[in-house]
Parts: structure tokens; C-alpha cells; sequence
């Protein structure tokens, strides 16, 4: 069974005996008369606001070819770099959509803090909300066959709806079919409760039909490490977790992820809630003792253990926090790759 390795020269593909993404998706390879090819081999790709490329790594599985990429973020490119095998281009507004290369496929998980519930809620008025609007330009341009675009549940009902009638309204103006729906990680095997809208448009009317939703299961003794193996600088201060032991209301479950909400009630829960990349150290307590590692917050994004940690703890935490749950995007993505499949038949 092959595996995609994520290394310093990019993306490898290696003999395994642990489960491949293609495994977990559900996809398995098409024969051919010459040979075996994925689902979207011969399918080019462009990568916008990158991130540290959690939407990338679906596509990646599937065969498609990554043929640009842009995040502004100097921290988020080496991670990206370091994982992918090439630093993605920098502020997307300098680049004129006429020097992308041509794609069938784009993906953007476009900025959010201007539509969460945990910010302002400017949307448009905000200068990050009008990033949408980058996108639009290289659909207008390009026109790739299919894009997904991803964002925060918040957008739906932002200035009572007015501003995703707009974000449709335009992508509909452009020739697409739209389909958009909230998807919860929890339904997609993935130990956190992160609800993100995804939009996927088609330049054709295909018939495309979203992922159906998994038993939810508790992932954490899978996911948390051993205390002893994780860096002192994470516990919380005897005080701390003290003060977090005393608004507890239930008996917490072993093991749990403690959240402290904006009111100061705690919850133990057998999963974590949203990872945010500004947060307080201390709203996230496994076990009500320490805050999550590097590689946990990973493995709570879906992110496989062969993700290569590069920054700093400060920076995989804020990375980790604007980052997509992967398997959701995997399951997406296959969805996506079936419709294309079908079509080419």
C-alpha cells in the first residue's frame, strides 16, 4: 500500500502498512490500459491562501498537480515549504491573475477573521473581507472547471445573510453552479467540533452530492501523547489548573479536553473545541493539566504525523488555529473527484 510522505523535496510516495488518505477517503486507484492512475491524475490545481496547506493534501492524494500557490504569511510558508517542497508566492493581490497558470481546479480557504463570531463581523468592511473578491478576478480569468472555497459557519448569516447572497451572487454571475453546506469535523472522524462552510462550484451543472456524515467516535487516546513526553513548558501552573478543576459542574472522562468558554464555564469533553489561532493559552487543558503539543494540535486538524513541525510552538498553534480539518476536505474532495470521473466517462 503506497502513502504520500510529506518531506523537504515535496511530496514522495512510499511503501506502507498504516492507511493512506485514499484508504480513509474511500478512493482506490482506476485501472487503465497502461497503467494505474488516481482519480484526478492529469487535473492541475492552485492553492490560495495556502495556509500550511491542509486543502492541499486531499488534492495531493488524489493525483492532482499543484501548479501555483500563494500565502502571505513568512511563518506559514515555512511550514508549507518545508512540507511541500516549494515556499508559496506571497501577497496574492500583487500577482495579476494573467501570471497564474492555467488550472482545473482552485482551492481557497480565503480569510475568515472578518465574518467570525470571535471577531469584528465587518465582512466587507474589513480589508481582509474583500479578499473574496481576489478570487473572483482569477475565476473571471481562468475559469478552472471547479473550485472549493472554505470559510467560517459565521459568513452564512453575517448582516442577516446579505453577504453570502453577495459571495453567491457572484460566483453565480461568473457561470457556476453553486453548492454550499456547514460541515461539523466531528462528522468526519476528526476529535474537534469545527463547523465551516464549504462552497464548491462548477462551470458545468454536474450532479454533486456531499459527503455523508461518519459515526462520531472518541479519537482522543489515539490522538494525545504521553505527559511524560510532552514539554514541561505545557502544563498549566498548579493554580491554574486549579482554578479550572473548581468550575468544573460534571465528573470529567478520561482522557478529555477541558475548554474554557468566554463566560469562564469549563467543559471536559472527549474532543476539543474549534482550535483559534488568537486564543488564550489556557482555553484548551488536556485533562485540565496541560495544553495540547505541537503535534497534537496537529492530529486534531486531521494533519498525518509525517507533517513536518518547522516553527515554533507560538506559530504551530496560531497555524494550526486558521488551518482546515483535513478529512473534512478529503471527503469533499473525493465527492468532487467522482463527479469528474463520471463527466470524463
Amino acid at each position: 500500500m503506497s502513502s504520500i510522505v510529506y518531506t523537504q523535496k515535496g511530496v514522495e510516495k512510499r511503501q506502507s502498512t498504516q492507511k493512506d488518505f485514499s484508504d480513509i477517503t474511500g478512493v482506490r486507484k482506476v485501472k487503465n490500459k497502461t497503467k494505474d492512475t488516481l482519480p484526478l491524475d492529469g487535473y492541475k490545481f492552485i492553492d490560495l491562501f495556502a495556509g500550511i496547506g491542509g486543502i492541499r493534501i486531499p488534492f495531493d492524494e488524489l493525483g492532482a498537480k499543484c501548479v501555483f500557490t500563494s500565502e502571505w504569511d513568512s511563518k506559514a510558508q515555512e511550514t508549507y515549504e518545508a512540507n511541500f517542497g516549494h515556499k508559496p508566492q506571497g501577497d496574492i493581490t500583487k500577482i495579476r491573475e494573467v501570471d497564474i497558470p492555467d488550472h482545473d481546479i482552485l482551492l481557497a480557504g480565503f480569510p475568515c477573521q472578518p465574518f467570525s463570531i470571535m471577531g469584528e463581523k465587518n465582512g466587507f468592511k474589513d480589508t481582509r473581507g474583500t479578499l473574496f473578491f481576489e478570487i473572483e478576478r482569477i475565476l473571471k480569468e481562468k475559469k478552472p472547471r471547479v473550485f472549493l472555497l472554505e470559510n467560517v459557519k459565521n459568513i452564512t448569516t453575517h448582516d442577516s445573510g446579505k453577504t453570502f447572497q453577495i459571495i453567491k451572487k457572484t460566483l453565480e454571475d461568473l457561470g457556476y453552479n453553486i453548492h454550499t453546506k456547514i460541515l461539523n469535523a466531528l462528522d468526519y472522524e476528526v476529535a474537534q467540533k469545527r463547523e465551516r462552510v464549504i462552497i464548491i462550484g462548477f462551470l458545468e451543472k454536474l450532479n454533486f452530492i456531499w459527503p455523508t456524515s461518519k459515526e462520531r467516535k472518541n479519537l482522543l487516546p489515539n490522538i494525545l501523547e504521553n505527559d511524560k513526553d510532552v514539554c514541561k513548558s505545557l502544563f498549566a501552573s498548579p493554580e491554574i489548573a486549579k482554578k479550572k478543576k473548581a468550575r468544573l459542574k460534571i465528573t470529567p472522562p478520561i482522557p478529555s479536553i477541558w475548554h474554557e468558554n468566554k463566560s469562564g464555564n469549563v467543559s471536559p469533553l472527549h474532543y476539543s473545541c474549534a482550535l483559534r489561532a488568537g486564543a488564550s493559552y489556557n482555553y484548551l487543558l488536556v485533562n485540565g493539566l496541560r495544553r495540547p503539543s505541537a503535534r497534537e494540535l496537529l492530529r486534531i486538524q486531521g494533519f498525518p504525523d509525517t507533517f513536518k513541525i518547522v516553527v515554533s510552538y507560538t506559530q504551530l498553534r496560531k497555524q494550526t488555529g486558521n488551518a482546515v480539518s483535513v478529512p473534512v476536505i478529503q471527503a469533499v474532495a473525493k465527492q468532487i473527484s467522482l463527479v469528474l470521473i463520471k463527466k470524463i466517462k
